[in-house]
């Protein structure tokens, strides 16, 4: 039996913008791209692009390119809603950074909204994170979790074993700082943990509520930055800001102690860069001014100074009560 000779029956070329936007998401430099109805099937389009003068279809390409072709053909008219299931589909990373970039130009321009499903970390990093939504299943019902950290949102989604108890915390600067309270008198209790940032305070509250009426599997604390006020279910980090102006002033106050040894550099230049960073006006960008003055890794000096400040300001006490209720929860769940 003689195999059928597939004829194009329509094409529509890409527009050079098309094109560029094209050859930038997939990494590969077009000379040519269009979108074919053949004489099989009137209402499915197939690419065919051109390369170093070599023509090929869908029918050759991988999954991802062809997806991605069908998608860069689209006039998305203004004011759309555009929704996409599993976006990073046979996308492989940088793709699927460049992907998401693509997306929130075109929702720029043309004010249109994206509503997309992944399970992907690169697309999940690329959202800012008022546009992460968690759905989950909570006792049979749909529940919605915004502003959530593509950290934590992985860990929800998978099913690895994790350690004896879960610690949720705000951010990163807060998870390295609850590592370093517990190293300092328990380091072996940290294995037994997985500290996970949740991101906005209001998700935290939120996880915290779930603590109180033990929907939770696994046990699980929820700690909140001690600038947040007290809620159902949630414990407070120790003092009385955030993390980062309570360690700035603190160890501003106390000559910065210890620090310049652990991250080799000048203690001059630390104490010179650190007073500099408390002049500005948003403390989050405090860690990473220093940072980039000393050269260092911003988690580095945040550990250098987090763990300084726990050795030579922190009470005992409040090490111990923390300490405490971690190795009470771990062990309630064991009897």
């Amino acid at each position: 039996m003689a195999k059928r000779t597939v004829r194009e029956a329509y094409s529509k070329e890409f527009s050079p913008e098309q094109r560029n936007r094209f050859s930038n998401i997939v990494g590969k430099s077009y000379s040519n791209a269009k979108q074919s109805i053949t004489d099989i099937d009137a209402n499915r389009s197939v690419s065919v692009v051109s390369i170093n003068g070599i023509e090929y279809s869908g029918f050759h390409q991988g999954a991802g390119e062809a997806t991605i072709a069908g998608l860069v053909s689209q006039d998305i008219p203004k004011y759309s809603i555009v929704l996409i299931d599993e976006i990073e589909t046979s996308l492989h990373p940088r793709a699927q950074r460049r992907l998401l970039r693509d997306l929130a130009y075109i929702s720029r321009e043309k004010k249109v909204q994206f509503v997309i499903t992944t399970h992907s970390p690169y697309i999940l990093d690329e959202l800012p994170m008022v546009a992460r939504v968690y759905v989950f299943n909570d006792n049979g019902a749909k529940k919605i979790v915004t502003g959530i950290s593509s950290e934590f949102a992985l860990t929800k989604m998978d099913d690895v074993n994790y350690p004896e108890l879960n610690i949720y915390v705000e951010d990163e600067q807060a998870k390295i700082l609850l590592e370093e309270i517990i190293a300092l008198k328990h380091l072996e209790l940290l294995s037994r943990c997985s500290i996970v940032s949740f991101g906005s305070a209001s998700v935290g509250k939120s996880l915290g509520r779930m603590v109180s009426e033990n929907r939770f599997t696994r046990p699980t604390l929820v700690f909140l930055d001690a600038d947040q006020n007290e809620a159902n279910g949630c414990l407070l980090l120790p003092g009385d800001d955030a993390p980062e102006r309570q360690i700035f002033n603190d160890l501003n106050s106390k000559g910065w102690p210890d620090i310049a040894n652990t991250i080799n550099r000048s203690h001059s230049q630390l104490v010179n860069n650190a007073t500099h960073a408390m002049s500005l006006s948003n403390h989050h960008e405090w860690i990473n001014y220093v940072a980039d003055k000393l050269t260092v890794g911003g988690n580095e000096l945040w550990r250098a100074m987090s763990r300084s400040w726990v050795k030579n300001i922190l009470p005992d006490s409040e090490i111990h009560t923390i300490i405490q209720t971690i190795k009470e929860k771990i062990e309630n769940e064991q009897i």
